[in-house]
C-alpha cells in the first residue's frame, strides 16, 4: 500500500494504491542463479576470486561447485535454527564465502542483511538491532565486536588466522559448523514479492535507513540491466565494487550468475602493491567486462599510464 501524489481527473487530490508483482508466482532466486545452469554449464567457473596478496593463492568455484557449497552452508543455517523470514547479518571481506552466505540465505528464504566489513562496530550494532538479526556470518579478520540482544549465533569464517574474542554457545568456525552438512538442500518456494534482503543506506549525513528489496524485482531488473546495458551473456566479468553496497549484489553476485557468466571477486585495492592492479587482474584472468566506480578511474589517473598493463 501506498500514497501516490499527482493530479486526478476531480482535481489534484492522492490516491491510495495497491500494486502486486506477479500475485501467487512463487520462485527461489537460487534456481535461476545456480540450479538451472548445472546441466549446461555446472563445469564452468561461476566464481574467481583474486585475494589482496597477488602473490597468495586464488581460488575459483564452478556452478557444480558453488551450488553444493551454498547448499551445505543452507543446511547449515537450518542446523542453527535460522527459517524463512529470518534475518542473517553479513559482516565479512570480499571472499567467496560472502557470496555463498547470501545464497545460502535466499536458498532457505531467509533475509540477508550485508553489512561493509570497514564499518565500526556500533555501526555494525545499529544495523543489526534495527533489522532484527538473529545470526551473524563473519570473518576471523573482521572486528565483530557489537552487541545485540538478538544474536544467537556468530558464524567465524577463519581467513587471516587473527585471533578473536570468543564467546561459547553463541561463536561457531564455518569449517566445524559447516562439515557434516548435505550438498542437497531444496529450495523454499518464495512469493514473488517476499524479501531477499535488507540494505542499509551508509548513514554519513542521517541516520541509516533500510532498503527492502523484494525478490521477483530486483532479480527482473538484474537481468534487464546486464543484458540491455552490458550486453552480458557468457563472460568473464568483474565488478570492482564491495558487497556491503548494492551494486555488489547486482553486479557481483545475483546479476553475473542469473546470466550464467563468470563474476571475479577482488579482495583488494586498486593501488596495491601498485596502482597497476586491476589491470593485472584483467590481463591475468583475460576479462571481457569491467564495471568499477568513476572515483576509482580518476583516482587512477593520478598516477598516469605506465601501470596500464597491456591487455593480450
Amino acid at each position: 500500500m501506498g500514497e501516490a501524489l499527482g493530479s486526478s481527473a476531480g482535481g489534484g487530490t492522492s490516491d491510495t494504491f495497491d500494486v502486486k508483482w506477479f500475485k501467487g508466482a512463487q520462485l527461489n532466486i537460487t534456481v535461476n542463479c545456480l540450479d538451472r545452469h548445472l546441466e549446461s554449464k555446472g563445469d564452468q567457473i561461476a566464481i574467481q576470486w583474486e585475494p589482496n596478496n597477488p602473490e597468495k593463492h586464488n581460488r575459483h568455484l564452478t556452478y557444480r561447485q558453488l551450488h553444493a557449497e551454498v547448499c551445505k552452508t543452507a543446511n547449515m543455517l537450518l542446523s542453527a535454527g535460522i527459517t524463512k523470514g529470518d534475518r542473517v547479518c553479513i559482516y565479512m571481506p570480499m571472499v567467496p564465502e560472502a557470496a555463498i552466505a547470501m545464497l545460502a540465505c535466499a536458498r532457505i528464504g531467509a533475509v540477508h542483511s550485508v553489512v561493509f566489513a570497514g564499518f565500526s562496530a556500533q555501526s555494525l550494532s545499529d544495523r543489526i538491532n534495527d533489522s532484527g538479526c538473529k545470526m551473524v556470518i563473519t570473518a576471523d579478520g573482521a572486528f565483530r565486536g557489537a552487541k545485540s540482544a538478538t544474536i544467537e549465533t556468530v558464524i567465524v569464517l577463519r581467513h587471516t588466522l587473527q585471533e578473536c574474542q570468543w564467546k561459547e554457545g553463541r561463536d561457531q568456525w564455518w569449517h566445524e559448523a559447516i562439515k557434516n552438512c548435505s550438498e542437497v538442500c531444496d529450495p523454499v518456494p518464495m512469493d514473488a514479492e517476499d524479501m531477499l534482503f535488507i540494505l542499509y543506506t551508509s548513514g554519513q549525513q542521517v541516520n541509516p535507513r533500510a532498503l527492502c528489496i523484494q525478490l521477483q524485482g530486483i532479480w527482473s531488473g538484474q537481468r534487464t540491466l546486464l543484458k540491455m546495458y552490458f550486453s552480458m551473456s557468457r563472460e568473464t566479468y568483474t565488478g570492482a565494487r564491495l558487497m556491503g553496497w548494492i551494486t555488489g549484489h547486482s553486479y557481483i553476485v545475483y546479476g553475473p550468475l542469473l546470466e550464467g557468466a563468470t563474476t571475479l571477486m577482488f579482495e583488494g585495492i586498486p593501488t596495491w602493491p601498485d596502482a597497476g592492479r586491476f589491470w593485472q587482474i584483467i590481463d591475468k584472468y583475460k576479462v571481457n567486462i569491467f564495471y568499477t566506480a568513476p572515483t576509482a578511474l580518476r583516482s587512477l589517473m593520478a598516477y598516469g599510464d605506465e601501470f596500464v598493463y597491456p591487455i593480450r
